[in-house]
């Protein structure tokens, strides 16, 4: 049988993440330009025997990409379809990243609620690993899809929606790939707005203790810390009803590329080669991390370029623990004589009802731990991870993790409603690989099944 002309095979072709940590020698990668082309990938991934996994930007840090079976990219699917500027409903293709989508909005008038703090991923991606931004009131970027479309394991084109299959609809939105190739989502958009965006040093101690009101208190609110820093660098962003005012290429370029990539970068290899002066430059970049303040649209303001690489853990907890979680990293740095030079990262995000959202069902903070690109990362993510299993953790699914099925299915009150769903969208197992199968377990295993 002869197959359309958008057919890509390399014999030799390696797929490789943002982090560089990931990569794979597919058999076929498939960059299929429309909905119909990617069922053919999907009936020529059968036909073949093959398995079958979607990448998107290649942002993720979780083995959820990698395969000797058939890649299909999305970077060829990034088209918006349409705009109903009256409704907010704007349809685009799956590939498309959520920095030129935020560019084609901001043409009619329209942005996305929530964003994280990068914006390079598609937006598939994002979903599928429930990526987040910051806001006590606001979900992740899944909760603002009403409508996904998606090609099943036989093939078969699905839309669902909560009216139309509402439990495929909560599977779809945070699915790790499992379910299909998703190409197509609708998103309720809202009227473009300006952000104050406002960074200022604070005592840690003293936000710890006021977490509450600062959470509240903002539209939008997160911190980092270093590990032996007193300082907490706070961020706050807030709508201004005022038009934009973007800075100025140099002062962008001093603020964004020059402090936060270039000298960062410099200081994180200077500590990679003398770890014991790693303390020391802590404290040298809270100390000279000053207070800003930027007026702008509100994806600019959203949104940092991030040059310096790393890899990272990120969990999610009930807002409750959030100070303790933030203290018992800090603590176990030190206790485990851990080398690190990247910040502790502290989030907020509202309870949603997508069946995988790590926010699913509580009032959530993600507490983000990175370690810079070249050092050693296991021990410390794992004294992490078992911190934050100890306090209900749920992992994201973009970022490390070492849990499995058995670990995770009690944590998720509708795990079996999803496995329910893979099972009848994918009941070969098409759409899996290693990864998957750690942590969702095989396609139909029975109820309390996984893998240990």
């Amino acid at each position: 049988m002869r197959w359309p002309h958008f057919e890509r095979r390399y014999a030799e072709a390696v797929w490789q993440n943002w982090s560089r940590e990931l990569s794979c020698v597919p058999a076929a990668i498939e960059h299929p330009e429309s909905r119909d082309e990617a069922v053919v990938v999907v009936e020529r991934a059968a036909e073949a025997g093959r398995s079958l996994r979607v990448a998107g930007a290649g942002h993720s840090f979780s083995e959820l990409v990698p395969t000797d079976g058939t890649l299909l990219r999305l970077d060829r699917m990034d088209r918006v379809l349409d705009v109903d500027r009256g409704s907010g409903l704007v349809r685009v293709e799956a590939g498309i990243t959520i920095h030129d989508l935020s560019a084609r909005l901001a043409g009619h008038g329209l942005a996305l609620e929530n964003l994280g703090d990068i914006d390079v991923q598609s937006i598939a991606g994002a979903m599928a690993t429930a990526t987040h931004g910051t806001g006590a009131r606001l979900r992740n970027i899944s909760s603002q899809a009403v409508e996904v479309e998606l090609v099943t394991g036989e093939g078969e084109v699905v839309s669902c929606s909560a009216e139309r299959d509402p439990d495929t609809w909560r599977a779809a939105r945070v699915s790790l790939g499992a379910l299909g190739v998703v190409t197509a989502v609708t998103l309720r958009c809202v009227p473009a707005f300006t952000l104050r965006g406002v960074d200022r040093p604070a005592p840690l101690e003293d936000t710890l203790d006021s977490l509450d009101e600062l959470v509240d208190g903002n539209e939008h609110f997160e911190f980092f810390t270093f590990p032996h820093s007193p300082l907490a660098l706070t961020r706050t962003n807030n709508r201004e009803d005022a038009l934009p005012a973007p800075p100025g290429r140099a002062r962008e370029w001093a603020e964004d590329m020059l402090l936060g990539n270039h000298v960062f970068g410099g200081l994180c290899r200077i500590g990679r080669r003398f770890p014991g002066q790693i303390p020391r430059l802590n404290r040298l970049v809270s100390r000279v991390a000053g207070s800003q303040t930027r007026v702008d649209r509100s994806d600019r303001v959203f949104a940092s370029p991030r040059r310096v690489r790393f890899t990272e853990m990120e969990y999610a907890v009930p807002r409750e623990h959030a100070a303790a979680a933030v203290r018992g990293v800090r603590d176990l740095i030190g206790a485990g004589g851990f080398h690190v030079n990247f910040p502790i990262e502290l989030r907020f995000v509202a309870g949603d009802d997508a069946l995988l959202s790590p926010a699913h069902g509580r009032e959530t903070a993600y507490v983000a731990v990175h370690t810079f690109e070249g050092m050693e990362f296991e021990p410390y993510f794992r004294a992490v991870e078992q911190l934050m299993d100890g306090l209900g953790g749920r992992p994201h699914w973009g970022k490390r993790h070492f849990q499995s099925a058995a670990t995770l299915r009690d944590r998720y009150p509708e795990w079996d409603r999803f496995a329910a769903v893979r099972a009848r969208l994918d009941p070969a197992g098409r759409f899996a690989n290693a990864h998957v199968e750690r942590v969702l377990g095989p396609v139909g295993a029975p109820v309390g099944a996984g893998t240990s």
